[in-house]
C-alpha cells in the first residue's frame, strides 16, 4: 500500500471548504488523526488565453495573485477520488493539482 502527496493551489477564500472536502474523502488521515495537511502562502502567475473563463484576471494579461499551496497525504489508490472531490469545490477553471508518489513516509 503506497502513499502520495497531493499539492493543491487555491485562493485563500476557498481554504476552509477545501479542508472540509479533503476530510470528507479521507485525505490527510494519519494514524489516529484526520484533517492533517499543511499550507503556505505563495504567489502565482498566469495569463488567461482566448476562450478562458478566469476566476481572476483578464484575457491576454498576466495576472499575479496570492494563493494557498496545500499539501495532503493519501493512499495512492484514493488519489483519483481526492482529485474529483477537489475539482468539485475548486473555483479555478484549470486547477493546479499535483500528485507526487512518496517513496517513504512516517506512516
Amino acid at each position: 500500500m503506497g502513499y502520495c502527496k497531493i499539492e493543491i493551489f487555491i485562493p485563500e477564500s476557498h481554504l476552509e471548504i477545501l479542508q472540509e472536502a479533503l476530510r470528507n474523502c479521507g485525505a490527510g488521515h494519519i494514524g489516529k488523526y484526520d484533517s492533517c495537511m499543511s499550507y503556505s502562502r505563495v504567489t502565482g502567475t498566469w495569463r488567461p488565453l482566448e476562450g478562458a473563463r478566469p476566476f481572476n484576471g483578464e484575457i491576454g494579461e498576466v495576472c499575479t495573485a496570492e494563493e494557498i499551496k496545500t499539501e495532503v497525504t493519501c493512499r495512492i489508490e484514493e488519489a483519483d477520488g481526492v482529485i474529483e472531490a477537489v475539482k468539485k469545490i475548486h473555483p479555478y477553471e484549470e486547477p493546479v493539482i499535483n500528485v507526487i508518489p512518496l517513496i517513504r513516509t512516517g506512516l
